[in-house]
């Protein structure tokens, strides 16, 4: 027994590193989920031409208009739109968003302690490392240069003609107000050019972070035109920012139900998914701007980055074929917010999965349901965590009692066990056999004292997911010094208390196997304490009163095995 419980903690370490390391890194593109999937998508990678040429051959398409056109462009303006949740800025270049700020979500945690580890190391090294000021400004969702195109432009690459994402548009409204109505409201651009007439109308719901887009094309002619429609949303990408080892900033497309995020490092050239594209997007950890098609099986998404590390997403829709004289439409729902799962799941596209929860999301959803329910009561989601970490352990509880019971058994077999060894020490076969008989003879099972363990892993990595991608704990507090549940304790105070607690409860686990193997699991609890020092607090939180409430039964096992 000694051997497979030490090999039982042993399996759990090395689950909980290669966890570490290896899957919560940027998740890279995965594989369609099936044959079928696999026959219809269609995944090309061009070879890297030049980036700026590629950028501007495809996902740009800066075609001037025609010297056919009419008038010349009037100089771009700004049409604000307020709603509850954001501030919208459009711009009537490329009839596009210009800003969008969610007024709910601080970029800056404010309150929140500064990191101690920085000062901790300047007064060694003598260097002090610059912080960075915070502010109350809210989170925004567009980020791009000033020569660079808006996003939610329209182009029409490889169409009968295209229109250039810079192109001005015509609008009515000067501003819209939504934030004291509950009904819809439409904002309409409008331009003419080479015979054709496009109008894009945005639904604004002041309910959410939803919109509507019907993009309606006009042929003034009397010949019939082809027109492909191609949506965009361009974003900046600082090549100096460090990519977050918990999160992913970039593309993120979801094709029959499998989700490609793309790394952004890696995106040279043009890189083109579909079809059965259901929704596609730019996605940071916590937000994502997406767009849904209107006929996913005719839609493809089309990615680039240029050499100014802008980043193109382009929805490739169907390719239609309007008569002379008649128009046709192509439709667009949009979601511009928090990845918060509830509110993406009424999307109904399944956009819920851009929320990385992982293997273990049939775990995940679950924790994060009872926390928002406890949290309903509470009103703070560290409390929900220990209340949910008790429930837990009460679910627990009778595997516990089995496991400390098994423990203490097997530790007053040790000597007979150890005596076996020496009678049979050239026989490990019989040493095997004669071990088993012992087990049979005392009604011991050698497995119950790890069981608990290795069931308890999956929920614990299960609750990981929940409190490490659950916007609900983004700049959510605890109380004094823990503001931010889903950040490391600037103060690191938490994780080393939650090692020492891990070290109390090591010492009242019986001791078996040699005096090595029992020096080797002491030295569990710093390394324990070493991998959790980054973790976010809320995980800390539970795995330390997991351990307080783990000592209590161990107490109260001991005492009445005594």
């Amino acid at each position: 027994m000694d051997k497979r419980t030490i090999l039982a903690i042993v399996l759990a370490l090395a689950v909980l590193l290669v966890y570490q390391f290896f899957f919560v890194k940027p998740t890279v593109p995965q594989k369609a989920a099936t044959s079928q999937q696999s026959t219809d998508q269609v995944k090309k990678d061009k070879a890297a031409a030049p980036a700026s040429s590629s950028v501007t051959s495809t996902s740009i398409a800066k075609t001037a208009p025609s010297a056919a056109s009419a008038k010349p462009e009037a100089p771009p303006r700004d049409i604000k739109v307020e709603t509850p949740r954001y501030t919208a800025v459009f711009s009537t270049r490329g009839a596009a968003l210009k800003s969008l700020k969610l007024k709910d979500y601080y970029q800056d945690c404010y309150a929140c302690t500064d990191d101690i580890w920085p000062k901790v190391k300047g007064i060694f090294t003598g260097t002090q490392d610059v912080v960075k000021p915070k502010t109350k400004d809210f989170v925004e969702l567009v980020d791009v240069r000033d020569d660079m195109p808006y996003p939610l432009t329209v182009t029409f690459a490889d169409s009968s003609a295209d229109v250039s994402p810079d192109a001005v548009f015509d609008t009515k409204a000067s501003k819209l107000d939504l934030q004291n109505t509950k009904e819809k409201q439409q904002l309409v651009f409008s331009k003419i050019y080479n015979d054709i007439k496009i109008e894009k109308i945005f639904t604004i719901d002041p309910a959410g972070y939803t919109m509507g887009l019907e993009v309606k094309v006009y042929n003034l002619t009397s010949s019939p035109i082809t027109q492909i429609p191609r949506i965009n949303w361009y974003q900046y990408v600082d090549p100096q920012k460090i990519d977050d080892s918990y999160g992913h900033d970039g593309p993120a497309v979801s094709v029959g139900g499998s989700i490609e995020r793309p790394e952004v490092k890696k995106l040279n050239g043009e890189s083109i998914l579909g079809p059965n594209v259901l929704w596609g997007a730019f996605e940071s950890k916590y937000f994502i701007a997406s767009f849904i098609p209107e006929n996913p099986s005719l839609t493809n998404v089309v990615m680039t980055r240029d050499a100014a590390n802008m980043v193109a997403v382009g929805m490739k829709g169907r390719k239609e074929v309007i008569p002379g004289g008649q128009n046709s439409v192509f439709s667009y729902s949009l979601y511009l917010g928090p990845k918060q799962y509830d509110i993406l799941k009424t999307m109904g596209v399944g956009l819920e999965s851009a929320i990385d929860f992982g293997w273990f999301k049939w775990l995940a959803i679950p924790a994060l349901w009872i926390l928002n329910f406890l949290h309903g009561f509470v009103l703070n989601y560290g409390i929900a965590i220990i209340i949910l970490t008790t429930i837990i352990k009460i679910i627990f509880w009778p595997l516990g009692n089995l496991s400390y019971k098994s423990m203490n058994e097997m530790k007053k077999l040790q000597p007979k066990i150890e005596a076996l060894k020496e009678k049979f020490k050239n026989d490990q076969s019989k040493i095997g056999q004669e071990t088993m008989a012992l087990y049979r003879e005392h009604k011991v099972n050698p497995f119950s004292g790890c069981l608990p363990m290795l069931i308890q892993i999956p929920v614990f990595f299960g609750l990981y997911k929940a409190l490490m991608y659950s916007i609900e704990l983004r700049q959510s507090p605890l109380f004094f010094w823990i503001q931010d549940l889903s950040a490391k304790d600037p103060y690191y105070i938490t994780p080393i208390i939650m090692g020492a607690t891990q070290f109390i409860s090591q010492k009242m686990t019986p001791a078996m196997g040699d005096p090595m193997q029992q020096k080797i699991m002491l030295f569990m609890p710093i390394i324990f304490t070493f991998f959790f020092l980054n973790f976010p607090a809320g995980l800390v939180i539970y795995w330390l009163f997991n351990n307080i409430l783990q000592i209590g039964q161990q107490y109260y096992i001991n005492r009445k095995l005594a």
